[in-house]
């Protein structure tokens, strides 16, 4: 057993965790709940399942931290961005994948590998002997989140976070909304008209406000409260801090031309991305929510295009467990108190699919050098994969720690020209240097 490397949770960061070790020469046992003990956000027992969004954002590897921690990733051999290169739908210029022939692949792939096996079983609490990593993202179970809080002596922090509705293609009224991405951006008249945009006038917009600020919201529960990730906001609460405050965000109308009156200028635009190759179902952009579903239903039929609109899926809000990393994790990601066990993925404090695989890279990679007797240092600070690992594990603010999307904010500054207009040419910069630093690190 102390020669296996077991990972806890199956999702991005497990998978991913689990395919690089195995390609070191590791053999890898995933314990995965699903479906056994299953979750209120996942539907099936894939692995790699996508609950939320389908996307994983910008996939611009010269100028956008996310997409440089793409590049990162291919250039690791990384089984998460294989997979999403081979189901990709066009959405502009990010990388949107087709969520269920995703998982399925990543799935036939993990159990195809001679040193990978699976087990469905539930983990209820930390192990105290062999090599373990945790990678249970935001759904830890009660039982090994209850665990994890005796061992590490602390209690979990946690937020909010909220799921956005899923909408029938042939429900939306074409007549109205349009199909393009904004400021036309994409190689491809597919990539170019990946989204489709309801426009609504002023008296639409207020409307539309007034009613979201007055519909059914989820009640939490005793002891619990809203501490919201600000990269998923519901859009309530989005309402609440303003009334214009979703028209400069998720609904701003810049970029975008209504084929339908290219003379009238929208006061705001919704936007929904496609969420399966097929093109039958699209996701709202922007509009996590924790309303009510029958309020759900009767709000957002009020934008323009949507009135007989059907929805596949509304949306929801969930409580979502991570860690102190700052305070708990050595740079190797183990548990400082356990340093048989290691953490990975959402569970750790990073937000979003790519940032949680990217640290189930690297602690699958750790791990596996670890069980064949030698130490791989962490990335350089300058990578994407390092500025995340060493936010997590002492960059950041133990006191005031939140989870955190990659951004160019993590990096080491470089000496490049400021102000806006020299923002393209420094971001350029980064990814320059990070590309070299990590390529370093592969060899």
């Amino acid at each position: 057993m102390a020669e296996v490397l077991h990972i806890i949770g199956g999702g991005m960061a497990g998978s991913e965790a689990a395919w690089q070790a195995a390609n070191m020469g590791v053999d890898v046992v995933i314990h995965e709940m699903r479906p056994k003990v299953g979750t209120f956000a996942h539907r099936t027992g894939n692995l790699a399942e996508m609950v939320c969004s389908n996307s994983f954002r910008s996939d611009d590897d010269e100028r956008n931290a996310v997409g440089l921690l793409h590049w990162e990733m291919r250039a690791a051999n990384g089984l998460i961005m294989e997979q999403a290169a081979a189901h990709r739908l066009p959405a502009g210029g990010a990388l949107a994948v087709d969520r269920d022939p995703f998982a399925e692949s990543v799935t036939a792939k993990i159990k195809a590998h001679p040193r990978i096996s699976v087990v469905y079983d539930e983990v209820p609490e930390l192990p105290t002997e062999g090599h373990w990593i945790v990678a249970t993202g935001p759904l830890t179970s009660g039982n090994l989140a209850e665990s994890i809080r005796t061992v590490t002596g602390a209690e979990h922090l946690a937020f909010f976070d909220a799921i956005a509705p899923i909408v029938y293609a042939e429900s939306i009224d074409m007549n109205v909304a349009w199909l393009q991405s904004r400021y036309d951006k994409g190689e491809t008249e597919e990539e170019r008209t990946a989204y489709i945009n309801c426009p609504m006038n002023k008296a639409q917009y207020e409307a539309f406000i007034d009613a979201l600020l007055a519909a059914d919201k989820t009640n939490f529960h005793e002891g619990e409260t809203a501490g919201y990730f600000d990269g998923c906001l519901p859009i309530e609460v989005m309402a609440e801090r303003g009334r214009e405050t979703l028209r400069h965000g998720p609904m701003k109308p810049v970029g975008l031309t209504n084929a339908h009156k290219p003379e009238e200028k929208a006061y705001a635009v919704v936007q929904l991305r496609r969420d399966n190759k097929l093109g039958t179902l699209y996701n709202i952009v922007g509009f996590q929510t924790k309303m009510k579903y029958g309020a759900q239903t009767e709000v957002f039929k009020m934008i323009p295009g949507l009135e007989g609109a059907s929805f596949a899926r509304l949306g929801g809000i969930h409580r979502n467990t991570f860690i102190n990393s700052p305070t708990l994790l050595d740079d190797q990601m183990r548990l400082k108190s356990r340093p048989n066990i290691r953490f990975a993925g959402q569970v750790t404090g990073v937000e979003g699919y790519v940032e949680s695989a990217a640290m189930g890279l690297l602690a699958g990679r750790m791990a596996a050098a670890e069980i064949l007797g030698r130490t791989l240092s962490p990335p350089p600070p300058e990578t994407a994969m390092g500025a995340l690992i060493t936010h997590i594990t002492g960059g950041a603010e133990a006191k005031t720690f939140q989870p955190m999307n990659v951004n160019f904010g993590l990096f080491p500054p470089i000496d490049a020209k400021g102000g806006r207009r020299g923002r393209k040419d420094r971001y350029k910069a980064y990814t320059d240097r990070a590309k070299e630093a990590f390529t370093a690190w592969l060899a």
